[in-house]
């Protein structure tokens, strides 16, 4: 099992690589517009690394079910994975459509970032709670995960769209919502930073609290800001937490998890300063000059296509599959628990969005609004509600 991992372990990283590179040579395609003795080279070069890192992150998909003995989707660093493996297939699809270079300068950075994300949780494996252990969990989590990345490619082309048309000559309300859109990106990008720099720094604190009546302990890898509601700090030579978390807040090490939140926004609030010293100028208003060639109506209609195509995968995934494993789970299909609730608005929101797109005619930016808006609920639904409130999905 050991060799099998590491073989695992070993293809994620590769495909993290790959990724990475892929990623400048969609960038290179950028100026290659001005020379035509090589144009489109940069572009075959980027896709074909894309598909090996791509191949390399199905092997490690394959050999960690194999070392598991289920399918590598039961917890959250499986489930962040399988979703950036996910979110990269689509763009791979994408591409191969519209021939679209700028959507792999965009679409990687982002599966790059997820993948970066996911590893920062614990990669061991683990026997599954009886409630996981079901073929109907396979299918609805791998079926709703795929929903979200093709449903993320709508983000992705919203984004390059609203980058490249809302004008960043003025201070405007869209020019503010925008760089927080793209500020939003760097707390990601802040919590694998910080993240990775006390582990392995070997930062430890442990602490004891209460949960469910009973006393339990949590260790906090990132200096305690926010500590457990009413706990007791166990290591003597760490900092005093400076407030606790309300107790409201339920879920499983939900302190520990809401003080890595508070030290994300606060990497990425520094990395944001940090490029805007360097830019002097808003992020989006640095970025919008080398998306001036990308054409508005294709980025707008790939939009629509991903959600036309990602919301019946959703549905199947997110809904039908779902209740099925939860009427096999917990003996009813719907009980109101956080993460169903917002599997729930998640559907209502992209119904909305083809209503209003058909409908109504809501095309271009509006559109481009909705996209973002949609890929900001998943991302609540895949952080805020597995890692803070409580609920029966608290096992991720």
């Amino acid at each position: 099992m050991d060799s099998l991992l590491g073989i695992s372990s070993t293809m994620l990283y590769t495909a993290f690589i790959l990724y990475l590179i892929a990623t400048f040579f969609f960038g290179a395609t950028v100026k290659e517009n001005k020379k035509k003795t090589k144009k489109g080279l940069s572009g075959k070069i980027g896709i074909t690394l894309t598909i090996i890192g791509f191949l390399a992150q199905i092997v490690y998909f394959i050999t960690r079910w194999m070392a598991s003995g289920h399918a590598p989707v039961s917890n959250l660093f499986e489930f962040m994975t399988f979703f950036g493996m996910g979110l990269v297939f689509a763009f791979i699809i994408i591409y191969f459509i519209y021939k679209l270079n700028i959507l792999g300068l965009f679409a990687l950075p982002i599966a790059i970032i997820v993948i970066a994300y996911a590893s920062i949780f614990p990669t061991e494996i683990a026997p599954l709670v009886p409630s996981l252990q079901s073929h109907w969990l396979y299918i609805h989590v791998t079926t709703v995960s795929l929903g979200e990345a093709i449903l993320s490619i709508s983000f992705v082309a919203g984004l390059i769209y609203l980058i490249r048309q809302v004008d960043q000559t003025v201070r405007s309300k869209r020019t503010t919502w925008l760089e927080i859109v793209l500020f939003a990106l760097l707390i990601f990008v802040g919590f694998s930073i910080i993240s990775t720099v006390f582990n392995l720094s070997g930062y430890s604190a442990e602490f004891e609290y209460s949960f469910n009546g009973q006393t339990t302990t949590t260790d906090y890898h990132l200096p305690p800001i926010a500590g457990p509601n009413q706990g007791e700090l166990l290591t003597g030579d760490r900092m005093e937490p400076l407030f606790d978390v309300p107790g409201w807040m339920q879920g499983v090490d939900a302190a520990r998890k809401f003080n890595t939140l508070i030290w994300s926004v606060l990497t990425g609030i520094v990395i944001y300063g940090l490029i805007r010293l360097i830019l002097r100028k808003r992020i989006g208003a640095a970025i919008q000059p080398v998306l001036k060639k990308a054409s508005p109506d294709m980025l707008d209609e790939i939009s629509y296509r991903a959600v036309a195509i990602g919301f019946p995968v959703f549905t199947l995934g997110g809904l039908i599959f779902a209740s099925i494993w939860a009427q096999a789970a917990w003996d009813r299909f719907w009980g109101w628990d956080p993460k169903e609730v917002w599997a729930l608005v998640t559907w209502f929101f992209y119904a909305a969005f083809l209503h209003l797109r058909l409908s109504r005619g809501w095309h271009g930016e509006r559109s481009a609004w909705l996209a973002v808006g949609g890929f900001a609920i998943i991302m609540f639904n895949l952080i805020a509600v597995n890692l803070i409130l409580a609920g029966l999905h608290s096992y991720a």
